[in-house]
């Protein structure tokens, strides 16, 4: 599953781990990503997404049908 938010955008960031004695090592935050299937009332149809959990809030808040309307405009595939 890509761990990148389709309603945000979110991407894992990159940075690093410092130990107590102050030695970096690389590491990832990655993105708390859901897969989850939403109901479009509109087309009749089931849409599967990957959203982050703030995108899930985003989705609540908005609307399902906002959200769509927002990414298609964005150049994305629903």
């Amino acid at each position: 599953m890509p761990n990148r938010c389709d309603v945000l955008s979110k991407t894992p960031g990159k940075g690093h781990t410092i130990s107590h004695s102050h030695i970096r090592t690389k590491r990832w935050w990655r993105v708390n990503t859901q897969k989850r299937r939403f109901w479009l009332p509109s087309e009749r149809r089931w849409v599967t997404l990957n959203v982050s959990t703030k995108g899930v809030r985003t989705i609540d808040k908005r609307g399902i049908e906002s959200v769509v309307a927002e990414m298609r405009r964005a150049g994305k595939k629903v």
